[in-house]
């Protein structure tokens, strides 16, 4: 069984060595978005911290290993309240939106994060926070697990779904209204034979990119966080 940064031992560097991990997934985080995780390399890194590549695997024994990190160094950055503090629901919503932004902020991250398991000290403590959340809400210990997994699986298979959109934009060279406009175009020119489509693409016809995939975000996690609560009134 291959085995993770997170369960090895970790390396002491040479006195001489002035970088820090820190430095390194900080640098690393910041190629990854802007680049993405092609654009990625050790010696692609240790030219942006001014140090040869071979200081970085004092620190990181892969790029996988980096990879690793920041990975869970994203999982650091989601919001999970008390539920003193705010109410399960509410917590929940705050969560669902909080782990959307992240993925936007580094839109690398669907590419990578289903290919390892997230272990990191970061994502143990979101989903321990998560579980106290969802455990407030008063589902049952199994259904605690899957109450957050289920509203994990909604937001990152929609922000996904978002990011890919995005770098279609981008890829275009357009402008998101011309991108938008051009696609609702062709829609409706195949959409004849079929009038609720005509219909559906007309009413979208008024809205922007952004304001378009943020309505559809919300209404699905409301509309699952209903479905949960209801679950817990029975």
């Amino acid at each position: 069984m291959k085995d993770w940064i997170w369960t090895r031992e970790r390396k002491a560097a040479p006195a001489r060595e002035t970088l820090s991990r820190d430095q390194i997934v900080a640098a690393a985080m910041a190629i990854l978005d802007t680049e993405g995780v092609s654009g990625l390399s050790m010696r692609k890194l240790g030219t942006k911290l001014g140090s040869g590549a071979t200081s970085l695997y004092w620190y990181v024994d892969t790029k996988d290993d980096l990879v690793d990190l920041l990975i869970d160094e994203v999982w650091g950055e989601i919001d999970v309240p008390e539920p003193e503090l705010a109410g399960w629901r509410a917590g929940a919503l705050l969560f669902g939106h909080s782990l959307r932004s992240a993925v936007l902020r580094h839109p690398w991250l669907p590419e990578v994060m289903y290919t390892r398991p997230s272990i990191g000290p970061n994502a143990m403590s979101m989903g321990s926070r998560g579980l106290v959340l969802f455990g407030a809400a008063g589902f049952s210990e199994h259904e605690i697990d899957l109450a957050m997994g289920s509203v994990m699986s909604y937001v990152l298979g929609t922000v996904s779904a978002e990011v890919a959109t995005r770098e279609m934009v981008r890829k275009s060279g357009r402008s998101e209204e011309n991108w938008v406009t051009d696609i609702l175009e062709q829609a409706q020119a195949v959409a004849g034979d079929y009038p609720e489509m005509q219909k559906s693409v007309r009413r979208r016809t008024s809205m922007d990119l952004d304001s378009g995939l943020t309505e559809n975000f919300v209404f699905g996690l409301d509309a699952l966080l209903d479905g949960l609560q209801a679950r817990v009134k029975k």
